[in-house]
């Protein structure tokens, strides 16, 4: 339960923001809901258009001892977004600028409400792209994209957001501005304040800008669809793929249960097999039949049903199209869903498909797996039905025993989702006492009354 804003506080941000600032029940709802199917309310809703007003929110937050929650579109699958404090919701909507283009020295700057779709459309016209491109990327924003170090399927080849960006600049829990990075591509000046802040899902500041690196786009691409008899099979094709040096622009994967979904509900044109691996290689048209040749012997392998490259850009588009819609199809299946983005070394594939099977079976529940295979990257969906009790609880317990055997085969909690609250409480088993305590004692430097998204990334 949440207390009413102190009456100043509510005063003085109505008159800071005019109509940016929303008390009313229906925005206090829609501003605490995020893609995790988790909600609470704030106590209002913040809607600043420039930095000055994000400081201003944050010292009269801090002032009165209320907590703040940043937010972009709300796409967070752990809970990030949601203000179980109560307090402020700060939206960057407003804050959509694209402030920079320099398409001679490969950057842009923009605000944290610019969407990645946005960006993508206004740097295209100058031959270049910025390399993550998370499912979500139509309605996902930058911001969010930083909060969580957002990656996506071209991962594999050009990194995830922590890669790519040059620079920052945030508000932190004292409302001070600070600005961190540059706008080269090396710069060895200082404590790497840029990479700290990306990830931290706006617990060490508020970003409002960033600089973010651009690549050229590659003249050619050309994709490949392997099938396999089983899961394991196409799980060692990975890593057979990821050994040789050639590295692919994208590599994913998909169990049974994905294909049949990508069939009957993406519309793609795939026939039944154990397993799919979806394998991307771009580059000069000269060098392209090559590295499609060197890839293609690599995917070759026990268990091979079929491998055919897409005849033409829409056959691989429809492809991709399927492959997007697993997520909000896998409701098709169940009506509960814990979807965990855990990461093992590629090497390790195997032994984590391998160790889903077997919980699967075990928890007696259907799991479906896909993911971003070249990174070790593989989304786990525990499916059930959230009105059997008995099949809660299963789901329930075979979530930390995912978690088990992703740290045991050396992997890490999340690739790219983030851990808000969904994964806080497993955050002791991944990282050392000594390990959380520098955590916290960062927190404390640029939020040192734990106003910024209270309760979020580190457990009590």
């Amino acid at each position: 339960m949440t207390t009413p804003l102190p009456a100043a506080l509510d005063a003085a941000l109505s008159e800071l923001l005019g109509d940016g600032w929303l008390t009313d029940a229906d925005a206090r709802r829609r501003y605490g809901e995020d893609n995790s199917r988790r909600y609470a309310l704030a106590d209002a809703v913040a809607l600043p258009g420039t930095r000055e007003q994000v400081q201003a929110i944050v010292r009269l937050c801090r002032e009165h001892r209320v907590p703040i929650v940043a937010r972009g579109s709300g796409t967070s699958s752990t809970g990030a977004a949601i203000p179980y404090a109560g307090g402020v919701a700060v939206s960057f909507e407003r804050m959509n600028r694209i402030l920079r283009i320099e398409a001679g020295d490969r950057y842009a700057v923009v605000e944290a409400g610019v969407l990645n779709s946005e960006l993508q459309a206004a740097i295209a016209a100058h031959g270049l792209f910025w390399a993550p491109d998370p499912a979500s990327a139509d309605v996902a924003t930058i911001g969010g994209n930083l909060a969580c170090n957002a990656g996506g399927p071209h991962a594999v080849k050009y990194g995830a957001t922590r890669d790519n960006v040059l620079g920052l600049q945030a508000v932190t829990g004292t409302g001070d501005l600070i600005a961190c990075g540059s706008v080269t591509t090396k710069d060895a000046t200082g404590y790497d304040l840029t990479h700290l802040l990306i990830g931290s899902e706006g617990t060490l500041g508020l970003i409002v800008e960033a600089t973010l690196r651009l690549l050229p786009k590659p003249p050619r691409r050309a994709s490949l669809r392997a099938l396999y008899g089983d899961v394991t099979q196409a799980a060692a094709a990975v890593s057979r793929v990821m050994a040789q040096p050639v590295a692919p622009a994208m590599l994913e994967f998909m169990d049974r249960a994905c294909i049949r979904l990508a069939r009957e509900v993406g519309g793609a044109d795939i026939p039944d097999a154990g397993a799919l691996l979806m394998i991307e290689v771009d580059g000069e048209h000269e060098t392209l039949p090559h590295a499609l040749e060197a890839v293609a012997a690599a995917a070759a392998g026990e268990g091979l049903i079929a491998l055919d490259e897409a005849p033409d850009e829409a056959a691989r588009e429809r492809l991709w199209s399927a492959r997007k819609s697993l997520s909000p199809a896998l409701r098709t299946i169940a009506a509960g869903k814990i979807n965990e983005d855990v990461v093992v070394p590629v090497s390790r594939i195997p032994d984590l498909v391998g160790g889903v099977e077997k919980m699967a079976a075990g928890f007696d529940l259907p799991i479906v797996v896909f993911g971003h295979a070249g990174n070790g990257n593989l989304h786990v969906n525990i499916l059930y039905d959230p009105q059997d009790a008995d099949q809660t609880a299963r789901a329930r317990a075979a979530l930390p025993r995912l978690f088990e055997l992703t740290l045991s085969l050396g992997g890490t909690l999340s690739g790219e989702h983030g851990i808000g609250v969904a994964k806080r409480d497993f955050m002791p088993h991944a990282f050392t006492p000594a390990t959380l305590a520098a955590m916290r004692a960062i927190k404390h430097a640029l939020d040192p009354d734990g106003i910024l998204n209270p309760g979020k990334v580190l457990p009590p």
